[in-house]
């Protein structure tokens, strides 16, 4: 029992390219590029939002702004994402403070690796 392991968790992050493709085959590609960068910006206002609620234990509305999340992810094709925000909104909703506190770490992990700016929307869009 001398040696701790240290997990390091990396999520898979899934996502529907179709819901990109659509916005930039209605738009077209400059004026896609505007509203795919501004939604993103925006959801990640919104998670910044959600994790200084969370930091300050905040928890009265939160679960309204895990669903914007959600819907602005679902928008996006960020299918992770979407799931992840409605299973801490499960949590809130029955109460379980230990499984929130694992699905909020689980949370972080994919928005952050959704919302990288190396991601590649732009590939998923042709």
């Amino acid at each position: 029992m001398g040696r701790v392991t240290q997990l390091r968790p990396r999520e898979r992050v899934r996502q529907d390219g179709e819901a990109i493709a659509v916005i930039y085959r209605n738009l077209g590609a400059a004026a896609a590029d505007q509203i795919v960068a501004r939604a993103l910006a925006e959801l990640a206002a919104a998670m910044a939002g959600v994790a200084a609620q969370v930091k300050g234990h905040q928890l009265a509305d939160l679960g309204r702004h895990l669903r914007r999340v959600q819907g602005m992810a679902e928008n996006l094709g960020m299918v992770s994402l979407c799931n992840v925000a409605a299973d801490a909104r499960a949590c809130l909703d029955r109460g379980d403070s230990t499984a929130f506190a694992a699905v909020w770490a689980r949370l972080l992990r994919v928005a952050e690796r959704s919302l990288a700016a190396d991601h590649g929307f732009a590939d998923l869009s042709v």
